[in-house]
């Protein structure tokens, strides 16, 4: 996700670029990789030593300095990194280019005519404010990721899935140790969701008057809620009855 973000950051900005070729360049490499499925890639780089059987350095057209099998450089995991973060680049770009044009035109107008260079507006002024649309929807891609992680399982790369699968190939116990996968996938999702709440709290300073209180602040506000509840009805039942006996 960190390379992919950072690829897709390159990518966002050069399809809002003026020049057209990089802003063609940026939208066929987003046409690409978003019109073909994560396994056809994954697939893809695993078998690309069947296009390319030797990767060396050198000269173009010239000798060659330093000559790699493919099949010895690009190995499972390699290769499952390679897929991931060049497919959800793709998809990055995209939402790192709706969170730069969902700030208000008059924000960048404001910078220029301070004398602010274009960078400087970018970094400053622009991306924080595209925070607050960016990182929803990065922390869902976040966790679509992980879950879809477990397809590398289909290049013998050793993630959880494939390694319940090995477990359970010797142990013949599936439903187990598949009820035990998906708490770890509960597990971690949810810590990644809390992440995401205090990132996304975080960014939403200055956007409204009041930030929205966190977990622990609404267990306390409902304690405190329930001891004054509490307090009245011990009060009210401690009361003198009038006109009862004397």
């Amino acid at each position: 996700m960190v390379l992919g973000f950072l690829i897709g950051t390159v990518l966002a900005v050069m399809r809002l670029s003026g020049n057209p070729v990089l802003r063609t360049l940026s939208w066929g490499y987003i046409w690409i990789f978003r019109s073909t499925p994560l396994l056809v890639q994954l697939l893809f780089w695993f078998n690309i030593g069947a296009l390319y059987p030797t990767l060396g350095l050198g000269i173009p057209f010239g000798p060659q300095f330093v000559t790699v099998q493919t099949v010895n450089l690009l190995g499972p995991t390699l290769t499952a990194v390679i897929g991931l973060t060049l497919h959800e680049s793709a998809y990055a770009a995209e939402v790192v280019r709706g969170g730069i044009l969902s700030v208000d035109s008059g924000q960048t107008e404001a910078a220029q005519a301070l004398g602010l260079s274009r960078r400087r507006t970018l970094r400053r002024i622009v991306v924080p404010q595209a925070m607050r649309s960016i990182v929803p929807t990065a922390g869902n891609m976040l966790i679509g990721t992980l879950k879809g992680t477990s397809i590398v399982s289909v290049l013998a790369v050793h993630d959880l899935l494939y390694s319940v699968q090995l477990i359970y190939n010797q142990t013949y116990q599936i439903i187990p140790l598949l009820m035990v996968a998906t708490l770890w996938y509960i597990a971690v999702t949810t810590a990644l969701s809390v992440a995401q709440f205090y990132v996304e709290r975080h960014y939403a300073r200055g956007n409204s008057r009041s930030l929205p209180p966190t977990p622990l602040q609404r267990l306390r506000f409902q304690l405190t809620a329930l001891r004054l509840w509490l307090r009245k009805a011990t009060a009210t039942d401690a009361r003198p009855a009038i006109g009862g006996d004397r």
